[in-house]
């Protein structure tokens, strides 16, 4: 008896949410969302589909070329601006940019989606200046526009959307990334805390392994063996050869798991933005779901010993 119980409530409950999710913020025409990194992955999908739906996007690319290719294929309601989330007169000139055409309305959405992955490698291998450039981007770039924003997005009373990572709820490689997940996981958490009084309301989306141009084997890759020329011959004796090859082989099986499928994030990105309830969290592909989110929960001992068991070895251990 009790087991048929909970069996209604929890239907009882999974429709309940199913309802209440499929409700639409109104007036979405009239609604402006800012997405950053559009000129190619996540972003640049999520600008041409939002913009498919009505909404009047403005969409921040680092290069005029993305920009230009990105306006191509849009509506004319799309807009464009040029954006360094590395530099914080860029970033106050976009938000001026967008106080503009905003108006006394305000943003109702952010998107902050401009990430790289690389550089990339074992932590010995990497120098300060390669986990700045990664946190630059990522983590700093990412809080600033968000500081610079806020009020617009309080006027509105809208929405911030983080993208994260599976790599913020458990770390396997090394570099800047994975740190910088992990910080956007808790700026996101702290920053919702802050400005549900107001109105607004902040999500985060976790993201398994997608191909996208960060996550390109190539390029990870050929970055991988700079740092490894990079490194003094001790170094190298120490690791040995076949710790390069191993990663190689370890790398391209990774890609051949990588989902070509964007949709699965922008979908997720867009109910953030669209829905009267949005999640506070969104673990996007069945690897986020099945995978890495379930293994964030096991002892490290266990994570550990899973992890280490697709990394290559080193040719000396202790």
């Amino acid at each position: 008896m009790w087991l048929w119980l909970a069996a209604v409530l929890a239907g009882l409950y999974l429709l309940r949410r199913w309802h209440r999710e499929r409700q639409t913020v109104p007036g979405l025409s009239e609604k402006f969302v800012l997405i950053t990194g559009c000129d190619s992955g996540f972003g640049n999908l999520l600008a041409r589909q939002l913009d498919a739906r009505g909404l009047p996007v403005l969409a921040a690319c680092l290069t005029e070329a993305g920009a230009a290719r990105l306006r191509a294929e849009a509506s004319s309601r799309l807009q464009t601006v040029l954006l360094d989330v590395t530099s914080s007169q860029s970033i106050a000139a976009t938000a001026a940019w967008v106080r503009e055409r905003v108006g006394s309305r305000g943003l109702w959405g952010l998107v902050n989606n401009a990430g790289i992955a690389i550089p990339t490698a074992p932590n010995e291998w990497l120098s300060k200046e390669d986990f700045a450039k990664v946190l630059d981007v990522n983590l700093l770039g990412l809080i600033e526009v968000t500081l610079s924003l806020l009020p617009l997005l309080r006027q509105a009373r809208g929405r911030v959307v983080n993208v994260a990572s599976v790599m913020g709820r458990v770390a396997f490689f090394g570099g800047g990334y994975c740190i910088s997940k992990y910080g956007v996981e808790a700026f996101s958490d702290s920053l919702r805390l802050e400005v549900r009084h107001f109105g607004v309301k902040v999500s985060i989306i976790e993201p398994g392994y997608f191909r996208t141009d960060i996550t390109s084997s190539q390029n990870v890759e050929k970055q991988f063996h700079r740092a490894w020329e990079k490194l003094p011959q001790e170094t190298k004796a120490i690791y040995g050869e076949s710790y390069l090859q191993g990663f190689s082989v370890s790398l391209k099986m990774m890609q051949k798991k990588c989902s070509s499928n964007l949709g699965l994030v922008t979908d997720c990105m867009q109910h953030a933005l669209t829905s009267c309830h949005p999640r506070a969290r969104y673990s996007v592909g069945w690897d986020a779901k099945l995978f890495y989110i379930p293994l964030s929960y096991l002892p490290s001992a266990l994570t550990d010993f899973i992890f280490s068991c697709l990394y290559p070895k080193p040719a000396w251990r202790a």
